[in-house]
């Protein structure tokens, strides 16, 4: 097999249900405004990479020309140096923050371990941290490095439920006058489990713990307020479409007399005075600590500007179907050739991706996207991930990807392909 037919299928189980999902599909007309080069590549996997917007590369271009090119430093008391600040604000509009309480800065595991660390020094007097199983390993290994930077802290994981799912009775249960910092993602990694966030963040309030989330996989897809929330961080290259590599952001609540434990002079109060003492900002900024990336920092911008016109509340609602509609197709089409759901099928408890297993399910992954042209990710040990992001995946997507899944390992295509894993899965 050299080449899959690649749809659409009419004739197939689900087609007449995806087409009226499209014609009635509100945020439709948003696919235009990111880059699609390939119309016949089926891109799901927007939870690790989310597409370019269009507007980016001008805007981009702009910025090297103009304000680099042209403006030279000058650039930096125009622009530039409100720029961490006010993309945070954007941020904190599509997250339910205060606009004053968010920066971007640093990667995701650089904001965690800041805050962790925080956190663990208001709680002098506790010495666990807490989280689960579930949880993403590179958290997990923060959270070890800041317990460990702390001094005689030590991290409790909880295992995850007989379902394989996060544990959240087993979480609360773990919470008790010795734990100082609950640190959980909003949306699981592999399964796509939504966490309760109010339910948790109001069981460890009432345990004395503080509260720690990671966005990664629910910033720009998932509605929530985090007014009660104490710490928040997570990344803008993934739903929010801010580019490879992108800084993260981070959030602090208003009400935490907190200071960054990694010191620098973006959070001084007054960088350009060059005080050998250190006196941190009066604000989210102190949670600086470098020069901002300008050009990365940049292409953040036009993925939020969509997200805001779009709505979070009717890109939620898409995300919703989407996923639905993949799980009923799936059921039909692929439970007979050996793929499980790994997944809540419960709406509520899902996030905006779902994770399907199979017993080669590496190989599988390799055959979808050379000969399927259908981009998933593999995550081990047997978990392919398809990612629905709502301002640019269709019904018509979906349909077409499980049918050419089905397709694939029907003729055993991905039997051609060795088990050797690649760098990047």
């Amino acid at each position: 097999m050299d080449r899959l037919a690649l749809g659409p299928f009419p004739d197939a189980f689900g087609f007449e249900t995806g087409r009226r999902l499209d014609d009635t599909d509100p945020l439709r007309d948003y696919r235009q405004r990111f880059v699609i080069e390939d119309p016949d590549l089926i891109y799901l996997d927007g939870n690790s990479l989310g597409r370019m917007p269009r507007v980016t590369a001008e805007h981009l271009v702009d910025v090297i020309e103009r304000e680099w090119g042209r403006d030279l430093i000058e650039s930096w008391g125009e622009r530039w140096w409100r720029l961490a600040r006010d993309t945070g604000a954007e941020i904190a509009s599509v997250i339910g923050a205060d606009p004053d309480s968010v920066v971007v800065a640093d990667s995701t595991s650089v904001c965690l371990y800041k805050l962790a660390v925080g956190a663990l020094r208001l709680r002098p007097g506790r010495n666990r941290i807490v989280t689960d199983a579930p949880n993403f390993p590179t958290d997990i290994h923060v959270l070890n490095a800041a317990a460990n930077s702390a001094g005689g802290r030590e991290v409790t994981m909880v295992p995850a439920g007989a379902d394989g799912y996060p544990d959240e009775n087993g979480i609360v249960a773990a919470l008790d006058e010795q734990v100082a910092l609950l640190s959980l993602s909003h949306v699981a990694f592999k399964s796509g489990y939504l966490y309760d966030l109010e339910h948790l963040t109001a069981a460890a309030h009432a345990a004395g713990t503080l509260v720690l989330w990671d966005l990664s996989h629910s910033a720009g897809v998932v509605p929530m307020e985090l007014g009660t929330v104490d710490l928040a961080v997570g990344c803008t290259y993934k739903y929010l479409n801010g580019g490879p590599g992108s800084p993260a952001f981070l959030y602090v609540n208003p009400v935490l007399d907190m200071e960054n434990p990694l010191t620098g002079w973006w959070g001084h109060r007054s960088p350009f005075a060059f005080d050998l003492t250190y006196s941190p900002a009066a604000s989210i900024d102190q949670f600086q600590t470098g020069t901002s990336p300008i050009l990365s920092l940049t292409a953040i911008g036009p993925g939020i500007s969509i997200l805001k016109e779009a709505g979070i509340d009717a890109i939620r609602a898409k995300s919703v179907a989407l996923s639905s509609y993949l799980i009923d197709i799936a059921d039909e089409v692929l439970s007979p050739h050996g793929f499980d759901l790994a997944s809540p099928r419960s709406s509520a408890q899902r996030g905006s991706h779902v994770s399907l297993t199979h017993s080669d399910a590496w190989r599988v992954t390799r055959a979808m996207r050379d000969l399927g042209r259908v981009v998933p990710d593999f995550r081990e040990p047997d978990n392919i991930r398809l990612a629905l992001a709502p301002l640019y995946t269709s019904f018509e997507d979906v349909h077409s990807a499980v049918h050419r899944m089905a397709n694939l390992v029907a003729a055993g295509a991905h039997e051609r392909y060795s088990g050797h894993r690649s760098p990047v899965t």
